[in-house]
């Protein structure tokens, strides 16, 4: 099934593709080697000892057996570990509805910020900006978000939006602007300098020196979500010239 994949990697899959184990998957009383193990990211389901495609888009590849199908979706389900983009809705007693974008909203306590004590309550206010992470996300229970992580510190989560956009692109957008050796974000650093907010679900906020230039960046990501690399280069060269 590895080679099978590989040579696959880089070509538009549709839902249904299946690929099945091969008899050089299989361990040999003989041979030392031992088979290659595949681990399902994003759009690939396992079924018995087959493999099954349940999202169309281009099949990636990490090393060392990392495959997901990139697509460009744009609805969000929600996973434990994650950081979101969300907009307090309401104030309930000691809890905050957050609407994530997904197909309900997510609770926050006021307990969840760092500092945070009885006395001591944050000042949020409906209407906030709030970068928070996922510490419940199960499909039979209420999403749950805190503004800490595991040592109690807030770590760049909390309020903010202060003068900045917010707008959305899809999740395979997000996902290249969250890696490591991003070449949009590099660009996009030569080009304008900003403050970047980037949520795991498909929000992204970003604030510069002015609103024009503001303006300009929230264009060129949302831009960037149907380009190739060397489309999105030649139209920062000319955003950086002043063509555009």
């Amino acid at each position: 099934m590895f080679s099978t994949l590989m040579v696959r990697v880089g070509e538009v899959l549709l839902p249904g593709d299946e690929f099945s184990c091969e008899t050089d998957d299989t361990i040999s009383l003989t041979d030392h080697v031992k088979p290659e193990k595949v681990v399902c990211g994003p759009g690939l389901r396992r079924s018995g000892d087959r493999l099954v495609v349940c999202k169309s888009g281009v099949l990636r590849h990490k090393q060392p057996n990392v495959f997901w199908i990139d697509s460009q979706q744009r609805r969000y389900v929600p996973a434990k570990g994650e950081t979101v983009i969300g907009i307090v809705t309401t104030k309930s007693g000691d809890i905050f509805k957050v609407d994530f974008g997904g197909s309900e909203q997510a609770s926050l306590s006021y307990l969840a910020f760092e500092g945070a004590t009885k006395r001591n309550r944050p000042n949020v206010q409906v209407g906030d900006l709030v970068f928070a992470q996922f510490i419940i996300a199960n499909k039979d229970m209420e999403p749950e978000l805190v503004c800490i992580d595991s040592s109690g510190r807030a770590n760049g989560m909390g309020v903010f939006g202060g003068g900045g956009l917010l707008f959305r692109v899809s999740l395979g957008l997000v996902r290249r602007l969250l890696s490591p050796h991003s070449e949009i974000r590099s660009d996009l650093d030569q080009l304008f300098p900003c403050e970047l907010v980037v949520g795991m679900n498909g929000r992204l906020w970003v604030r510069s020196s002015s609103v024009q230039q503001t303006l300009i960046i929230a264009n060129l990501l949302q831009s960037c979500d149907t380009m190739t690399a060397p489309q999105r280069r030649e139209l920062f060269r000319r955003v950086k010239q002043g063509a555009l």
